[in-house]
């Protein structure tokens, strides 16, 4: 594959900050006079100020209410570094008494598709000039690559760090001064842009926020294969009632739950618990309260996860006890992957790998197929061990991911920061500038019978900003608005635990402890 890599570099950006200069002066330029900026491969295609009070999201679904805003500028923009790119993006400047002088970079979901505009608005109710992309496409579908490699490689990396330098150039003309500080945030795909970001692009953010990072993103999408393959007859009719993903689910939290001391409905640490799905092997007619050998078998695959057929190699993580099904709706457990009539994600073997949208999935070899995806496709995967530019310009990453998280495991996720502490000199040092929070019971960045929110950011800027490393970050549990619990996030390997008294809903009553 051919890449173009017309990127930012410190002389472009020297050259754009001249243009710059030459437009603004020492105290900015007016909103709506930003589309006269200069920025290489950059077009500016609206500025507008947008007053404080009611602001509809672009593109609300079903007429969405407005949200409440305080003042900025939009500024709407496309970026095409290459010829066959063309890279939407939008940046978010609060007006000047609401600026926190600090940028943000926020990241998407899935394949992307479509600028984050939750997100933007909360950068701005938090006083942060926001950027946010599509990535240089539109929709989730991944036939998006068809044909357009260099598509491809703005997904994986190219667009996040354009359209971060374009952004601070817009930032530091409408204002009159570069961002003191520029952070991402981001969960998921987010949480893998974050780390693409540290790996290639070290000097683009002083720290990062890397939620349920979908980093080893090749091995996650041959492991919703292998799993669907384990758990479908040929013809394609599911082995395992959806039903019994939920049976799974309260079975586990039931044998381990008060494993930690608290009897609260979630699996504290999953690799802990000692719950044998065997346990529920039918006696002798199946019944929605038990599994079937056939039904047993085929789950046991997926907790293991995938192995190279000819080396047994584990190519990634199985998913762990607790995240199977937990009863809330469309982010729950193992129907994502399984209950659907094709494996999740195989459009990356048909168009980005392949280029056949005929490829027959059923035909993969665990050998050498694997193998062929590694190397064709291994760019758009964000796990480099060496993190050493990033850390030696003084960059901090506070990484977080849920136990029950159904669409990337919580064992990837382990193994990644295990893997680069190794590289990096061990725990202490690892610890200096990198710190993973692990939140039993919580979903895939939200829901789940555990914490469904947490304020990583603020730990991440109190660390840069004032050298205070977090020890812990305090999650909630909200339903309707109102908070229902609270509970620490402690620094991996540490585990939180409850004193024996005061309310084991608040985590005010927890301390955080090293197991043996």
């Amino acid at each position: 594959m051919r890449r173009v890599t017309r990127l930012f570099t410190v002389a472009t950006i020297t050259t754009a900050f001249s243009v710059i200069a030459a437009i603004a002066g020492a105290a900015g330029t007016h909103c709506a006079a930003l589309t006269g900026l200069t920025i290489p491969d950059v077009s500016l295609t609206s500025a507008t100020p947008v007053p404080a009070g009611a602001f509809a999201v672009p593109g609300g679904r079903g007429g969405a209410p407005p949200i409440t805003l305080p003042a900025f500028c939009r500024v709407v923009a496309v970026a095409t570094p290459a010829a066959d790119s063309r890279i939407n993006f939008e940046v978010w400047i609060p007006a000047a008494v609401g600026w926190n002088g600090k940028f943000q970079g926020v990241g998407t979901g899935g394949f992307s598709g479509s600028i984050t505009y939750g997100a933007l608005a909360e950068g701005v109710r938090r006083g942060y000039a926001t950027v946010s992309t599509d990535m240089g496409h539109t929709g989730d579908d991944l036939v998006f690559a068809s044909g357009h490699p260099e598509k491809i490689v703005d997904w994986a990396y190219r667009a996040v760090h354009v359209v971060t330098e374009a952004g601070k150039l817009i930032v530091r003309n409408n204002t009159g001064r570069f961002p003191d500080r520029s952070y991402f945030n981001g969960c998921a795909t987010g949480g893998h842009q974050a780390m693409m970001e540290v790996q290639r692009y070290p000097l683009d953010y002083d720290g990062v926020v890397a939620g349920n990072p979908a980093a080893d993103r090749t091995n996650e999408i041959l492991a919703y294969l292998w799993d669907w393959l384990s758990t479908h007859a040929e013809d394609g009719t599911s082995l395992v009632p959806a039903a019994k993903f939920q049976l799974l689910t309260r079975s586990a939290v039931s044998a381990c739950d008060a494993d930690d001391g608290v009897t609260d409905g979630v699996i504290d640490d999953p690799r802990r618990c000692k719950f044998d799905p065997a346990s529920l092997l039918c006696p002798a007619s199946a019944t929605a309260s038990c599994l079937t050998r056939t039904e047993l078998d085929a789950i046991r695959k997926v907790y293991a996860g995938p192995k190279n057929a000819r080396t047994g190699e584990q190519i990634f993580p199985g998913w762990p006890l607790g995240s199977e099904g937990f009863g809330e709706g469309l982010n729950d457990g193992w129907r994502n992957f399984l209950d659907v009539p094709e494996p999740r994600r195989v459009g990356l073997f048909q168009y980005f790998v392949f280029n056949n949208a005929k490829w027959d999935w059923r035909s993969i070899d665990w050998d050498r197929d694997v193998a062929y995806v590694t190397e064709k496709m291994g760019f758009l995967n964000a796990t480099s061990h060496d993190l050493s530019a990033f850390r030696q310009r003084g960059g901090k990453i506070v990484m977080h991911t849920g136990w029950s998280d159904p669409i990337l495991p919580a064992p990837d996720v382990i193994k990644y920061y295990e893997d680069v502490s190794g590289a990096m000199g061990g725990a202490d040092k690892t610890s200096d500038f990198f710190r993973l929070f692990l939140a039993p019971g919580m979903g895939h960045c939200s829901n789940g019978p555990g914490p469904n929110s947490l304020d990583a950011l603020s730990a991440l800027e109190a660390w840069v900003e004032r050298g205070v490393a977090p020890d812990k970050i305090i999650a909630s549990r909200s339903r309707s608005g109102v908070v229902e619990r609270t509970r620490p996030l402690c620094v991996y390997p540490q585990v939180a635990r409850w004193r024996g008294n005061g309310s084991s809903d608040d985590a005010a009553n927890f301390t955080c402890v090293n197991l043996k």
